[in-house]
């Protein structure tokens, strides 16, 4: 039996994202808002806190998240993307500027010199299988006084879910890109009459549905059932994992908040000079 090292893993998953952000390219609507990072940064980070700040962005995709960090007044975004996406990232982010940087480089890779107010890691750190590394990488980016917000898959309040996805993953895992969006276009239209169930009965997943994916357009739907999906390693995060993560870094204050029961953001600071 052949084990899977931990850089063979981290090189599929990016190559899978790669290929996810070319077939979906573009963000809008509520996926794109500052509505949804509201959503997800707070209560523990109040998203007036990025107004003039200047912030890194880790795994930045098609930009989206840098678009909503920009929308909620960063002064400066250095946009980190190491796939074949990165072009689609700078096409998406023209408008704005030379109010973003960008790097063609990993997590790990982000450099220690860049004196940063914040930095930010949304959906992710749970898709590389050592990230250590990532997050001192944050830290030494980071001004003393400096905070980090990561975003995270939770296993708490996942159980019904994970075994559904488990199953499903251990087929679309090993699909082609192609075949895997076939299937997920096929879920998309099975979720959307679980959505309209949840309206009624109190399903799994009835919060997230509510506030969050319910918004979504019908085809940003599909590409989060294929990011499910498709990605080569997932981890879901117990709420002891997510902290110990960001705390082993070094960072101070470490809080925590289990966004609508199923995922987990956390923040912490870098001690003050």
């Amino acid at each position: 039996m052949t084990t899977t090292r931990p850089s063979d893993l981290t090189n599929r998953t990016i190559a899978d994202f790669g290929e996810q952000w070319l077939r979906f390219d573009t963000h809008e609507g509520f996926y794109a808002s500052v509505e949804l990072l509201r959503d997800i940064c707070e209560p523990l980070l109040p998203v007036s806190a990025i107004q003039g700040q200047r912030i890194a962005e880790i795994g930045s995709g098609t930009g989206r998240i840098v678009q909503m960090l920009l929308d909620a007044g960063a002064a400066h975004v250095v946009a980190l993307e190491p796939s074949v996406a990165f072009d689609v990232l700078t096409r998406n982010l023209a408008a704005a500027g030379d109010r973003v940087s960008y790097i063609r480089a990993r997590g790990e890779e982000l450099p220690a010199t860049e004196g940063l107010d914040l930095v930010f890691s949304i959906g992710v750190l749970h898709h590389i299988p050592e990230p250590d590394p990532v997050v001192r990488a944050a830290y030494g980016a980071l001004r003393p006084g400096g905070r980090i917000l990561v975003w995270l898959y939770g296993r708490e309040g996942n159980g019904t879910y994970l075994a559904l996805v488990k199953p499903l993953r251990w087929l679309s895992t090993r699909l082609p890109p192609g075949p895997t969006e076939v299937l997920a276009r096929i879920l998309s239209a099975g979720f959307t009459a679980y959505m309209a169930a949840s309206r009624v009965v109190p399903l799994p997943l009835r919060g997230y549905i509510e506030h969050v994916i319910g918004k979504f357009s019908p085809e940003r739907r599909v590409q989060v059932i294929f990011d499910q999906l498709k990605p080569a390693y997932a981890k879901y995060y117990s709420r002891q994992e997510a902290i110990q993560l960001i705390q082993s870094a070094g960072f101070e204050n470490v809080r925590i908040h289990h966004r609508h029961g199923y995922s987990w953001t956390v923040t912490g600071m870098k001690p003050p000079a």
